[in-house]
Formats: structure tokens, C-alpha cells, sequence
């Protein structure tokens, strides 16, 4: 009868058994197993040369397009270094450092999951999503905090991240104490210094960049219109509008927070630090069809001046100096409209809307007044000129 599967070594060991004892012939006992002559002298020459009767691996002996040995840790030290990087970007870093002979991104997941680094989090699957994007550097900065965490030393660190938003370079990665207008100060001067002025910047509602007290405008907003940079916020409840930002602290969670201990506020700066050089010159980028951040960027022309310099108002224009108190005086009528705009000049004029004026401060229109029902109708800055959100407002 022939060799059933399951127990195919058990009746060879009986078949080469048989024949040695001589109960009958090979050829009888062949065709008592159904089994040719050939391969019934084949497993009996294994058996007298002490050779096990499993069948042998049908695998090459050398398979022509394997990966090497070398190639391989390779691949598997960069993973270890970077554990939440990916097999398309371990690709093509490792092409970056000039290694020859990589193989396919499919070749390194397969290498990555035979060797356990492969974790349900990260084979999770990018959903694919319309993507939108300046169209040069430093025509957008976008800014969040990452949250807080605590360090060995019980202080809590408070990671500022800032990104442009053409060229996904990570313009600050800053160690904070806190969220005010005092903690964040520093590294907004330094930023602006070494990389110049961007034309907007994006940042959520919240502290320090939002309004305070319902007062309509933040310290920080009125400094950066003084700098001619227009302040835009994201919708209440929408982080997803600074998306890039986003991207960058999750990415940050995953390759860096989850994997380090920080013992205190210079050591978070000089680990941080170590991750923003990482994410910039080494780190592919999906959206950039993998090229690094640094490879898109350029600093920005319009530089950081040394000082405020005074604005002439065109021709036309009513001249208002807010009061400390935040209050506008126009037409012997007084009007709240912002404490942090205290002690600075604007200037008013007709709008095209019956019965209102504007509220002008530098090249951005910042206010509405309804003359008939006094009050303020608008408090959200525009640029008078070519507003990235549309038409004009005044």
C-alpha cells in the first residue's frame, strides 16, 4: 500500500526494517508499499549510512538574491537605533549613507518581521489623506506645545515645537518650563534671529498665543504684527489644522519619548536637540517623496530687526492711541477693544460697510466698529494686502 502522510517516516523505518531482516525481497516489499525500486534502495541507503529518513529541505543551497548576513545587521542596527522608522525610510537612509545593495522596502519589512521588530503599532497602515502645503519656505511657520512630561527630577519639561510648513523642517524643538508669553519668548527671539521672519504663523487658542481675558488680541499677537507677521489660529477644537505640527510630535512620541529617560531640563534640550538634527538631515519624509527636511529648506529673507521702528499711516487715516486701560476713544465715544494693545497707536478709517469704520495697526486690518450701535462688530487681525485666507476685509 503507498506511504500515508502522517506516518510516512514510521513506514519507512518499517519498510528499510523488513528488508534487512529479509523477509522478502526488495522488489516484493516495493511493491507491498507501492513504492519504486529507486526509492525503496534510496531510503535503505540512507538508513545504513545512519541518515535520518525525514525528507531534506527542498531550499537551495544558495539562493542567488538573498540578502547578506551584513546587509541584514544593517538593517537591524538601524532599527534598533530608531525603533519606530520604518522599512521604507530604513531603505532609503541606509542609501544616503552610500550602502550599496540594499534591497526592496518589501525585502526589509520581511527582514524586520522575521526578527521580531516588527509590533502591531507599527505595522499599522498611513491612511492616505489630501494633503495641503505652502508653496515656499517660510510662507507658514505652525506652532504647538507637545504635551508635558516629567523628568527624574519631578520638574515637568514642556517641549515647544515649531515646523515649516513647506518644507516640513523643524524650525525649534525647545525644553520649556512652561506655556506662558515669558517661557516661550527666548526661543521666539532666537529663532527669528538665526532663521529670519516667517509671513504667517499658525498656533492653536490656547496659552500663550491666544486671547487673554476676552480682551480680543494676546501680547504675542500684537508683537508679531509688529514684526509683519500675521497670526492664525486653528479652529476651536480642531488640532488638525496645525497638521504638520501634529505629525511632528507624534513622531517625536514614538521615535524618541517612548524609548528615553530625561533627568532634568538640560538634558531634555540636549536630547532633544539629538532628535531634531535626526529628523531634519537623516530622517526621509513621505510627503517629500522621501527627501529630509533640510533638503527644502532655506531661511527667510525678511530678517529680524534690531529694533521697532515707528508706522506712517497713508493719507486719510485717523490717528488713535489705545489707552492702558485697552480702550479706543472715537467720536467722543469709548470703545474696549484690547489691553494688550495699550500704549500703541492705530488708525481708522471709513469701511465700504454703511454706518462702520475700521480699525487699522501697521498692514493689518484688526477692528470693526458699528458706529450707530457702538460697538465692535470685528477683533481677528487681516493683512490689508493678500490675506492667505482670502479676500479683503476693510
Amino acid at each position: 500500500m503507498p506511504w500515508k502522510e502522517q506516518t510516512v517516516k514510521m513506514s519507512r523505518e518499517e519498510f528499510v526494517k523488513r528488508v534487512t531482516a529479509k523477509e522478502k525481497s526488495v522488489s516484493a516489499l516495493c511493491r507491498e508499499y507501492g513504492i519504486s525500486r529507486d526509492t525503496g534502495y534510496k531510503w535503505l541507503n540512507r538508513y545504513q549510512n545512519g541518515e535520518s529518513l525525514s525528507d531534506k529541505s527542498r531550499a537551495p543551497f544558495h539562493t542567488a538574491n538573498k540578502t547578506s548576513t551584513e546587509t541584514e545587521e544593517l538593517i537591524l542596527d538601524l532599527r534598533k537605533k530608531h525603533p519606530a522608522i520604518g522599512a521604507v525610510k530604513i531603505k532609503k537612509m541606509l542609501e544616503n549613507r552610500n550602502f550599496r545593495g540594499i534591497p526592496s522596502a518589501s525585502t526589509v519589512n520581511a527582514i524586520l518581521k522575521r526578527n521580531g521588530c516588527i509590533t502591531k503599532e507599527a505595522s499599522e497602515a498611513a491612511t492616505p489623506y489630501e494633503r495641503f502645503e505652502k508653496d515656499t519656505p517660510n510662507e507658514m511657520w505652525q506652532a504647538d506645545f507637545k504635551g508635558h512630561f516629567c523628568m527624574k527630577d519631578s520638574n515637568r519639561c514642556h517641549p515647544l515645537n515649531i515646523i515649516d510648513d513647506c518644507s516640513r523642517f523643524n524650525i525649534c524643538s525647545d525644553a520649556c518650563r512652561g506655556e506662558s508669553l515669558e517661557d516661550i519668548m527666548p526661543s521666539m527671539r532666537r529663532i527669528f534671529k538665526e532663521y529670519g521672519l516667517p509671513r504667517t504663523f499658525l498656533c492653536d487658542n490656547g496659552n500663550p498665543w491666544g486671547t487673554q481675558q476676552s480682551t480680543g488680541y494676546s501680547s504675542f499677537e500684537v508683537w508679531l504684527m509688529e514684526l509683519g507677521i500675521l497670526t492664525v489660529h486653528g479652529r476651536v477644537r480642531h488640532p488638525q489644522t496645525q497638521g504638520k505640527d501634529e505629525s511632528f510630535n507624534r513622531s517625536m512620541t514614538k521615535e524618541l519619548l517612548k524609548f528615553t529617560e530625561f533627568t532634568d531640563l538640560y538634558d531634555a534640550q540636549r536630547k532633544l536637540d539629538e532628535y531634531r538634527n535626526f529628523y531634519n538631515h537623516e530622517r526621509p519624509h513621505h510627503a517629500l517623496h522621501l527627501a529630509v527636511p533640510a533638503s527644502r529648506y532655506i531661511a527667510s529673507a525678511r530678517k529680524m530687526p534690531g529694533q521697532i521702528e515707528e508706522w506712517e499711516y497713508p493719507v486719510g487715516y485717523e490717528l488713535r492711541r489705545i489707552k492702558e486701560t485697552g480702550y479706543l476713544t472715537y467720536r467722543s465715544q469709548g470703545y474696549f477693544f484690547s489691553e494688550s494693545f495699550g500704549n500703541k497707536t492705530v488708525a481708522i478709517r471709513e469701511s465700504h460697510i454703511p454706518g462702520c469704520v475700521n480699525v487699522y495697526f501697521r498692514q493689518f486690518l484688526v477692528g470693526r466698529i458699528n458706529i450707530d450701535n457702538r460697538v465692535f462688530t470685528l477683533k481677528r487681525a487681516y493683512l490689508i494686502d493678500n490675506d492667505p485666507r482670502g479676500a479683503r476685509r476693510d
